[in-house]
């Protein structure tokens, strides 16, 4: 196993080492294999198109310094949301393409050419402030142009792209390597029979209004750019007409699917577990509330535990007395209010010592599971909310499985 994080060792009076220990008992188990498997799943979906996995938020809260190191041999480009998390990975060491879906400022260009990489461009501003750059630092410059067909967030709008995409073939000094669009609703499976409704961005409707644009490159007799891409997670298993040369999988690539719903045309698995241990066990008397707020009392005698997690962790404060854990490979309700750092659970009559597993979300060996879904459900969300909202606090702990 490798750990994400330095640990402090344990010193004697004299100063020397003789022990490591693990700070907390809360941390994440990454399974790394878990995660090529994933891709291998992935690619052997779309292909020929090329892989492309998203790794902005901290890698969807696995840890990117152990998750992007491992996976780049594995993926044809890599995708994040904001600047700094393209920098990240060059400090990290990855070599592979970058692309920065973000919106991006001006003066913050520059930065692009300093660590090779990929620019998103859905303004003409930031194209001009591209090719000055580049023709200033006497280098190429790679650019992805952002077409909005029905997403209204971030790119030129598909009726208003043919200026920018003029404007893109007078800039000498930029590589125009690829242009793509974000569908809003690609969870959605659609038929012939699916009811249309006003103001609804459905997938074939943004995918004809991108195949429109496209079209611009063929009515001029021009080539279009290397890298057309559309698909994202719900794309990928709803829509094969959206795979075109790349396709951009996020949260499936992590084994969790963007719906409950949604076709499972590819096969993969969660490679995250969330882990912990009892630091506290005890008998509540009936009639004593338990927490903050008293918003949980029995009626009779049971035996609690305390789990040293919260919402300083990414527990949600407002799942209080929904989600259940697993204890010992048993489920359990959650009790009283969460708190900023630790929450208690019932165990009924069941028994449970200091230092016992307890697995807030993944699968315990007597095939017990929390998915990912279930704390989304508790929580009011959605599955990305849920893991990217896993602190940094939270020890990532990396590993492989033997093959």
């Amino acid at each position: 196993m490798i750990e994400s994080h330095m640990r402090r060792p344990h010193f004697t009076r004299k100063g020397k080492i003789f022990m490591k220990i693990p700070l907390r008992p809360t941390h994440l188990l990454v399974n790394l294999t878990q995660l090529r498997r994933n891709v291998e799943a992935i690619r052997a979906r779309v292909q020929p198109a090329k892989v492309l996995v998203m790794l902005k938020a901290n890698a969807y809260g696995h840890g990117v310094e152990g998750v992007a190191p491992y996976i780049e041999p594995y993926v044809d480009y890599i995708g994040v949301a904001v600047l700094d998390e393209g920098v990240r990975l060059r400090e990290l060491g990855i070599t592979k393409p970058v692309l920065v879906a973000g919106g991006t400022l001006p003066e913050h260009v520059p930065y692009y050419l300093a660590y090779d990489l990929t620019l998103t461009v859905s303004h003409p501003a930031v194209l001009q402030a591209a090719a000055a750059a580049a023709e200033s630092a006497g280098k190429q410059m790679k650019v992805h142009l952002k077409i909005d067909t029905g997403m209204e967030r971030s790119g030129v709008r598909w009726y208003e792209a043919k200026a920018l995409l003029q404007q893109s073939l007078r800039c000498r000094q930029l590589d125009i390597e690829g242009i793509y669009t974000h569908f809003a609703n690609s969870e959605t499976l659609e038929s012939h029979e699916t009811p249309k409704k006003w103001g609804y961005a459905y997938p074939s409707e943004q995918l004809a209004r991108f195949h429109e644009v496209l079209s611009f490159y063929e009515k001029h007799s021009l080539p279009r750019p290397r890298l057309v891409h559309a698909a994202n997670s719900g794309a990928i298993l709803n829509l094969p007409e959206s795979f075109f040369d790349m396709v951009r999988p996020g949260i499936l690539f992590y084994g969790i699917y963007p719906d409950r719903g949604v076709l499972r045309s590819v096969q993969v698995a969660p490679a995250a577990t969330w882990k912990s241990q009892v630091v506290y066990s005890k008998i509540t008397q009936a009639g004593h509330p338990v927490s903050y707020g008293s918003l949980w009392v029995s009626d009779h005698a049971v035996r609690t535990v305390t789990v040293p997690c919260g919402y300083a962790d990414g527990y949600f404060r407002r799942m209080t007395n929904q989600p259940k854990v697993i204890v010992n490979g048993k489920k359990y309700q959650q009790v009283g209010r969460i708190c900023m750092d630790q929450f208690m659970v019932n165990l009924e009559s069941d028994d449970a010592d200091l230092g016992d597993e307890v697995i807030l979300l993944g699968k315990a060996a007597s095939g017990e599971q929390i998915l990912p879904e279930d704390l989304a459900e508790w929580a009011g969300t959605n599955a990305y909310e849920v893991m990217t909202n896993i602190s940094a606090r939270v020890p990532r702990v990396f590993f492989q499985e033997e093959e």
